[in-house]
């Protein structure tokens, strides 16, 4: 798929991955809608892009909102739902627990109120994370959430083919998710990456280029996307 021309959709398109996607695909010469719950968040953004507010949770907000922006052709969705519990599962606040599945709800509305309104030859590309597959102490929301969303695109691809359905699954990516700054965000990043085979961050623009490659390669559907550093093999 050639994206110059197409309209896209972009979820959480104002920060981190989402919004370096967007940017990518305006880039490329897409129509870009970049939503989120605060779009004013976005800064400065360059031609081809427009900004929506909308919060993935809300079935009958997103049903609204896919009505009015149809047709199009690529829809992204990096939106995290909202807050996520982290630390030991004993310990765990189980409502935080459950909380976190929102990400997996989100997406899920994505995907089943978004593909009626797009081309056949369209395409979804949704963002999960490396602890899906191999998580590390205190990860277990992550790697629970992160495994759903990537057994929900194996089992939702097929069905609404020859629309195509994939994941991009990152690992530890510098966004603003990150509170920390300066020397200590520096001396964080390196502590969590040290054992890596790429020891390092990752930036959202790297993420990004997977998640165009999706949008762009037609012969790929179902299927995962690691943009991780050597987390899986180190």
């Amino acid at each position: 798929m050639d994206p110059a021309g197409k309209k896209a959709i972009v979820f959480g398109g104002t920060s981190g991955i989402g919004l370096a996607a967007a940017k990518q695909l305006a880039a490329l010469g897409a129509e870009v809608i970049a939503i989120s719950r605060s779009p004013d968040k976005a800064g400065d953004l360059p031609p081809g892009i427009s900004l929506r507010a909308c919060d993935v949770r809300d079935r009958a907000a997103m049903s609204a909102l896919f009505e009015e922006c149809a047709p199009f052709d690529i829809l992204v969705s990096a939106a995290t739902g909202g807050d996520r519990a982290m630390g030991p599962f004993l310990e765990m606040d189980l409502d935080g627990y459950q909380a976190s599945f929102d990400k997996l709800w989100g997406y899920a509305n994505v995907v089943r109120f978004g593909t009626k309104h797009m081309a056949e030859d369209g395409t979804i590309v949704l963002v999960s994370g490396a602890p899906a597959r191999k998580a590390k102490p205190g990860q277990v929301s992550l790697s629970s959430v992160g495994g759903a969303v990537e057994a929900f695109v194996r089992a939702v691809a097929p069905e609404i083919a020859p629309r195509r359905l994939n994941v991009v699954s990152p690992g530890l990516i510098d966004t603003p998710l990150m509170p920390l700054q300066g020397k200590e965000r520096e001396e964080a990043y390196a502590r969590m990456t040290a054992g890596n085979a790429i020891p390092r961050a990752g930036t959202a623009d790297e993420c990004a280029q997977a998640i165009v490659f999706l949008v762009q390669n037609e012969f790929v559907t179902g299927t995962t996307v690691d943009v991780d550093g050597g987390w899986l093999i180190s």
